[in-house]
């Protein structure tokens, strides 16, 4: 057995090392974050080869004072604590004095900084953790921080790290969440000679979301402003249109400080589950401003984890925001055919056929007949799948049955007068727009009373026109929206019917399932479970609830015993939302089924009554729409 020794300061440096800097962006996380914590107002961060070979860090701050510019470099010397109860009511982004000290162990580094005060700056080289020079010379206030050949000294690390422009790309992901998560700031970021991102510091948010996501997703927002006892949240989510394969758009950061939270991520995606298609995750960009002695940043390291006193303070925080900003908007996608021109100067507008001018003249226009005409065939041709019902339908006066020598009667759809039209913003074609709440949403009710439905869609759609927009209704989703909501209150309101299974099923728990399941015992029974003890840690299941259809008894009760489990969980009846979804989804008229007209109206009018009207349990849209405007540069009336 070998003796115990203590380490040598070298070795010791570069297994602290270790620890901080893992590639050129933890380099660069420390460095920006110490210019952050020194007052600054511009940073400007250039990298060259992915940062491996070259990073160089400016800020206008503070600067360091020339007889303490060695202490930095010294591990644990720092400005920003004094004590241990100051890491009770940490402000700064940095305070652990680790990152000089490592970052210097493991490269090659220069600083040049100046304060205010000071008539001349200093010059400071540090090479593996060693002394190189220090010198005065001319400089600007503020500091510069050069890093050059990471790893010289421990090859065996650097063979570790990607490709430059792998890592150049680490480097880039990490000051776009500096720029998010201070807007009052400007930041300049180059990479190889070009800048990549440059921000105004005019602490506007949705500048910096503009410059960094683009148009599509900046026009797509909804503000966030809620606060609590202890908690402030503020920032701005996508609509759920704004929808993504994976969780690189789920953005939060806690008093400035941008972290990895796995209790806001869940939070955060169950508050959108009612509105998104499952695996698709929303854009979020949220600040939390939470008491210091509410919450531990001295978790690790790299300072990317926190931990909070109040986990369900902050869970139930997060989820009512977010609700509450999605509650009470008309969210539905908009279908465009092609984009839109720019230039309304270049816009002509056609005139109609000369048949249809015959009928614009008439005056006294029957405003309403029925549907059924003499020959269905006629209006509704079985090629494209539309089914006559009765009902009322909007359209001129119906005179004579087609032919070739009186083709110019033939009936028209009812148009406004023809005018020029004003030219709205380009969206792009891959990025469908959503409605926003105004007086006359397609489902409220004084909207209501002027919607006419035109009919079904290979016995699945049912189209309806209101104004200048014409929807497309899903009956499936729509039917199974207003489904899950009719056994959503049902739990709700503990007005649920159990059925006896025989014979009874025998569950076994291990001991923490077991004191759960003690404790929650009430829980299954208001969710429709008989259940009684069956000796030892086994359970004997009588009766479950009766709408679950085609779910296991047994999947079906274990997965609401690890949900309880979950000490976030906002109310019992969340535990069970997949699969009141699931039956809600099994019992819904399917596609391919023929409603008739009568029975599509009642469906809309029950759509209407929901808060959440425009998606299913699963998140798939009810409604889509397109415009007038579509249609008619589709049919080259405008060109």
């Amino acid at each position: 057995m070998r003796k115990i020794a203590v380490l040598d300061q070298n070795t010791i440096d570069k297994i602290a090392a270790g620890e901080v800097v893992e590639r050129p962006a933890s380099v660069v996380k420390e460095l920006v974050e110490n210019a952050v914590d020194a007052g600054s107002t511009a940073i400007t961060v250039e990298i060259k080869d992915g940062g491996i070979s070259f990073i160089r860090v400016t800020d206008n701050g503070g600067g360091i004072p020339k007889e303490q510019v060695p202490l930095a470099f010294l591990r644990h010397a720092t400005s920003k604590i004094e004590r241990v109860e100051d890491l009770l009511q940490i402000t700064s982004l940095g305070f652990r004095g680790e990152a000089l000290s490592s970052i210097s162990a493991v490269s090659q580094m220069e600083v040049i900084t100046k304060t205010q005060e000071a008539l001349t700056g200093v010059r400071y080289i540090i090479e593996g953790g060693r002394e190189k020079s220090l010198e005065e010379i001319g400089a600007p206030c503020g500091t510069t921080m050069l890093v050059r050949n990471l790893f010289f000294n421990t090859p065996a690390r650097g063979k570790f790290l990607k490709t430059a422009m792998t890592e150049a790309g680490y480097v880039s992901s990490y000051m776009e969440q500096l720029a998010l998560s201070h807007q009052d700031i400007s930041f300049k970021y180059m990479v190889n000679g070009q800048t990549r991102l440059h921000t105004s510091g005019n602490s506007n948010l949705k500048d910096v979301i503009y410059g960094i996501y683009g148009r599509d997703i900046t026009r797509e927002l909804l503000p966030i402003q809620f606060q609590c006892t202890g908690i402030a949240i503020s920032g701005f989510i996508g609509k759920p249109v704004i929808a993504r394969g994976n969780r690189n758009f789920e953005n939060y950061y806690i008093n400035g400080r941008y972290v990895k939270s796995k209790l806001l991520m869940k939070a955060i995606e169950e508050a959108y589950k009612p509105y998104m298609m499952q695996h698709k995750y929303p854009f979020v960009c949220l600040h939390y401003t939470i008491e210091g002695e509410s919450i531990d940043v001295n978790v690790h390291p790299t300072k990317m984890e926190v931990r909070f006193q109040n986990q369900s303070a902050v869970y139930n925080a997060t989820y009512d925001a977010i609700s509450e900003a999605l509650g009470g908007k008309e969210l539905i996608p908009e279908v465009e055919l092609e984009k839109k021109e720019r230039d309304i100067k270049k816009q002509k507008i056609t005139a109609p056929e000369p048949f249809e001018t015959v009928y614009k003249q008439q005056q006294n226009i029957e405003k309403s007949v029925s549907y059924v005409r003499e020959d269905p065939q006629l209006y509704a041709p079985k090629s494209v799948g539309l089914k006559p019902a009765t009902g009322s339908f909007t359209i001129s006066q119906v005179t004579k049955p087609r032919t070739q020598e009186n083709l110019p009667t033939v009936p028209v759809i009812k148009e406004a007068p023809l005018q020029e039209k004003k030219e709205p913003d380009v969206v792009p074609k891959q990025t469908p727009k959503q409605m926003e709440l105004f007086e006359d949403a397609l489902l409220s009710p004084k909207a209501r009373l002027r919607h006419r439905i035109i009919g079904q869609l290979f016995d699945t759609y049912w189209l309806v026109e209101y104004e200048d927009k014409f929807y497309i209704i899903d009956q499936h989703a729509a039917h199974e929206k207003v489904l899950y909501e009719k056994l959503l209150k049902e739990y709700a309101n503990k007005d649920v019917l159990s059925q006896m299974i025989s014979p009874a099923q025998v569950i076994s728990l291990n001991l923490q399932e077991d004191a759960i399941m003690k404790a929650n015992m009430e829980v299954f029974r208001e969710f429709g479970f008989e259940i009684s003890e069956f000796g030892g840690r086994e359970y004997s299941i009588h009766a479950v609830p009766v709408d679950l259809y085609g779910s296991s008894v047994q999947e079906f009760f274990v997965e609401i015993l690890d949900s309880l489990e979950n000490e976030h969980a906002k109310q019992p009846l969340e535990l069970i939302t997949g699969k009141l979804a699931t039956a809600a989804c099994k019992a819904a008229v399917k596609g391919n089924n023929t409603l008739s007209l009568k029975e599509a109206d009642q469906l809309i009018d029950q759509l209407l009554g929901l808060d959440n009207p425009y998606h299913c349990p699963h998140g798939r849209p009810t409604i889509v729409s397109m415009t007038k405007y579509e249609l008619e540069k589709k049919f080259k009336r405008i060109v």
